[in-house]
């Protein structure tokens, strides 16, 4: 069943809101399980969309349906081990978008028959499955950066993290402009999507 602009738009605001929650608080369980409680203290702890919300990614949601959610704060010194610990706290986020795109496509199968379940589905999966290739990019400040700091000394690791949002900008304006980055992980999205389903 063919879906128009809106419908597509809400399916896709819908998905993110739900993707970018279970991602920030499986940050937070992780985080928690592994010593640190800042993130629990802070209400972080839990599935509630509304704790995990940035203002601007938000807005950038609902007009660009572009989001990102608010960083779960994490103190290493809590953790024995603080870059291993900090690195499965940060790979926690890319592991629950791929929990729920095999999740999705466990449903898909049970539900193939209702078109609006399955498009909304089908759609759940591409955005998870993106997210987290997206996320494991060891650009900071996204999750994969923290694979540096277990090859990198803090000095240059935190050299890395202060460039790391800039690097960012100039990957995502090129991407937006020629495809680049963007068209090579929707390509490994779709492969995935199709081992999925």
């Amino acid at each position: 069943m063919p879906f128009g602009k809106a419908q597509v738009s809400i399916i896709l605001i819908i998905s993110l809101l739900i993707s970018l929650t279970v991602h920030e608080a499986a940050h937070a369980y992780v985080a928690f399980k592994l010593g640190d409680d800042t993130a629990k203290n802070e209400g972080r702890l839990t599935l509630n969309p509304l704790a995990h919300l940035d203002p601007i990614g938000t807005l950038s949601l609902i007009f660009f349906r572009i989001g990102w959610g608010k960083p779960v704060p994490v103190n290493p010194n809590n953790f024995k081990n603080p870059s291993l610990h900090n690195f499965f706290v940060a790979l926690s986020g890319p592991a629950s978008n791929l929990a729920l795109s095999l999740i999705a496509a466990i449903l898909l199968r049970i539900f193939s028959q209702n078109d609006l379940v399955t498009s909304f589905l089908s759609l759940f999966i591409v955005l998870n499955t993106f997210l987290m290739i997206f996320n494991l990019l060891p650009i900071p400040p996204l999750d994969g950066s923290k694979i540096w700091h277990l090859v990198l000394n803090d000095e240059a690791y935190y050299t890395l993290e202060r460039m790391g949002p800039l690097i960012l900008i100039a990957v995502l304006l090129f991407s937006f402009t020629f495809g680049g980055i963007f068209s090579i992980i929707e390509n490994i999205s779709f492969s995935i999507v199709n081992l999925l389903t």
